[in-house]
């Protein structure tokens, strides 16, 4: 069991008025030994997973005393992305290492692990319902998509590029991906795997590497951040028109780390985030575009920008081996 990690919070002037019920405003989490580069709150809110370059995925409680209450150890190299299961049993994550695996989310044990990529497999994304269905992502230049039922990957779409970020379509049908050929390549799952399918449509406008998409709430959108220096959001929906590209957010930055910084929606979908170089946490209205929030405190790159299910909570994961929890008011 992990020892006990370290817990600082920021005290807030006398009469502040709270929105959530963090034990304080703006709470910080300690405890990785290197830069973390992914974390998600559990599907009900009341805890965290957090994957960083120490090989680890950290479980910690939301609230009260946010007690890391586990430490779950398998990956051989760096864990650059983990998601929940949509019932909250298992973990999903991917690493450096080639592989992704999935976890036990109550005791940490190794449920599955999936080693058929031949280089870093840089993304992972469960289907949000349904069966524990799943698509990973590798600089091997291929998407693979997985059911947890059956032991090899059922589908390999080939890239010609090396793939940095994936996403599940809510419908199941279609998966997402992005990489270094700066175009998110849909494909369509009906049209089954292999060397010869082409992705179904190329969503174009980023001029860098994707390295992050997230699908919205309501499933018709995707969100994508670039090395670009941009934000995009996507319409996805069937008979969009054809520029799908509805909407660009500017202000954060990458650099020269060319670290792959994810990007996500608030639950009701009236916020995008995503994280920044500049170590500030950058926070958008989703239908005005305008910069809502910039928030400091990192001393490293923000590498995640996550948003709670049910309360106005924002969560960052870092380079300087914290994660940041705070809550929003507006």
């Amino acid at each position: 069991m992990a020892e006990k990690r370290e817990r600082s919070q920021s005290p807030g002037p006398e009469g502040i008025t709270r929105t959530s019920n963090l034990s304080a405003p703006i709470i910080q989490l300690s405890g990785h030994a290197g830069e973390v580069f992914s974390m998600r709150f559990s599907p009900d809110g009341q805890c965290i997973a957090s994957g960083s370059f120490d090989k680890t995925i950290f479980l910690w409680r939301t609230y009260d005393e946010n007690e890391n209450y586990n430490v779950i150890a398998g990956h051989r190299n760096a864990v650059l992305e983990v998601h929940w299961f949509t019932d909250g049993e298992a973990l999903l994550s991917c690493s450096a290492d080639k592989t992704a695996r999935c976890w036990d989310a109550e005791t940490g044990a190794p449920i599955k692990k999936m080693g058929e990529h031949t280089a870093v497999v840089n993304s992972c994304c469960p289907l949000r319902r349904g069966a524990k269905v799943f698509v990973t992502g590798a600089d091997d230049s291929t998407v693979k998509v997985w059911d947890m039922r059956v032991k090899k990957s059922v589908h390999t779409l080939r890239s010609e590029f090396p793939v940095c970020a994936v996403a599940f379509a809510d419908a199941g049908d279609q998966v997402y991906s992005g990489g270094v050929d700066n175009a998110i390549k849909v494909w369509d799952l009906r049209r089954g795997g292999g060397a010869d399918v082409e992705p179904s449509m190329l969503l174009k406008g980023h001029s860098d590497s994707v390295t992050g998409l997230r699908v919205s709430p309501d499933g018709g959108h995707l969100l994508s951040n670039a090395m670009d220096n941009t934000l995009r959001e996507w319409d996805v929906r069937p008979y969009a028109p054809p520029n799908r590209c509805t909407k660009v957010f500017t202000g954060h930055m990458h650099n020269f780390e060319k670290n792959l910084l994810r990007c996500d929606y608030a639950a009701d979908g009236s916020k995008v985030a995503c994280g920044s170089a500049d170590r500030m946490v950058y926070i958008w209205d989703t239908s005005t575009r305008k910069l809502l929030y910039k928030l400091p405190g990192h001393s490293g790159s923000v590498n995640e920008v996550v948003f709670h299910s049910k309360e106005p909570i924002v969560a960052s994961a870092s380079s300087d081996k914290t994660i940041f929890l705070g809550e929003l008011t507006q």
